[in-house]
């Protein structure tokens, strides 16, 4: 061979926990499915909104953790998203340029 390799496409995916999961996902997954347990042991499950407020925290915390395709979870693209609205998008060149030379000006 000439020394060449390649790289898997999924090597990332080999510094996650089961190929999914960072532990800080798994840390609110846990928390939520926590609360959720809390609510459901305090026994406030006789309507239905009742028992849909129970099951909201391990629903939302799901839905953060849920895989997005181009992305690592929906928790990223919320924090990208805000991040793109809330930073500077004024964006100053700093390169090499004739005209950032001290002997042009």
């Amino acid at each position: 061979m000439d020394e060449s390799y390649l790289i898997p496409a999924n090597s990332k995916k080999s510094k996650l926990i089961l190929g999914l999961f960072r532990p800080i996902d798994l840390g609110i997954l846990a928390s939520g499915i926590g609360v959720t347990l809390v609510l459901i042991m305090l026994g406030l499950t006789k309507e239905l909104w009742q028992v849909i407020i129970t099951l909201l925290p391990a629903g939302i915390c799901a839905f953060l953790v849920m895989p997005v395709p181009n992305y690592h979870n929906v928790l990223v693209v919320i924090m990208n998203i805000f991040r793109f609205f809330t930073q500077r998008r004024i964006y100053i060149w700093r390169g090499w340029c004739i005209y950032d030379d001290d002997d042009f000006k």
